[in-house]
């Protein structure tokens, strides 16, 4: 389920693109101790195959973990505009809740990338970082709709 390439999910740019309706800034620009992590999230693969693997061995292959996939890849629009407006705003507590839930739900599907982006803008929400926060938005918006892509075609559809 590992893409060859971890900066791309093989789908057409469409699908690797950020949602039209969050604001999101042009182009991160990473603060000096930011870099090398940002760098480092971005080496990781979309998503671990071994995750759902286990997640469905410790389900007794119900089909539960499938639907949990199906689940995460339909809410994504929303819980990405959730965490965006909650970032925009500056809305500390709706950030933090948004991007914990971001992050413990990607790490459950095996989007070990998004996750560990998630972790980042968390770090940032905790400092009060908003602006650098907004920055990390943007990976997060491209590689979630990357992860999303990903799932649906290596996983959903193929355990469906």
């Amino acid at each position: 389920m590992q893409t060859q390439d971890p900066g791309s999910s093989g789908k057409s740019p469409a699908a690797d693109s950020p949602l039209s309706g969050v604001a999101l800034p042009a182009a991160p620009i990473p603060s000096a101790g930011m870099g090398p992590s940002l760098e480092a999230a971005g080496l990781l693969p979309l998503i671990d195959a071994a995750v759902l693997d286990e997640l469905e061995d410790e389900l007794a292959g119900s089909g539960l973990a499938q639907r949990f996939a199906r689940d995460y890849a339909a809410m994504w629009d929303l819980r990405l505009a959730r965490l965006g407006t909650a970032v925009d705003s500056q809305d500390e507590d709706s950030a933090l809740d948004a991007v914990i839930s971001l992050k413990i739900s990607s790490a459950m599907v095996g989007g070990i990338r998004l996750a560990k982006l998630a972790e980042l803008l968390e770090g940032l929400i905790r400092r009060g970082d908003f602006v650098q926060g907004q920055a990390v938005m943007v990976g997060v918006a491209r590689d979630g709709a990357r992860t999303v892509s990903e799932l649906q075609s290596t996983y959903i559809l193929e355990k469906g």
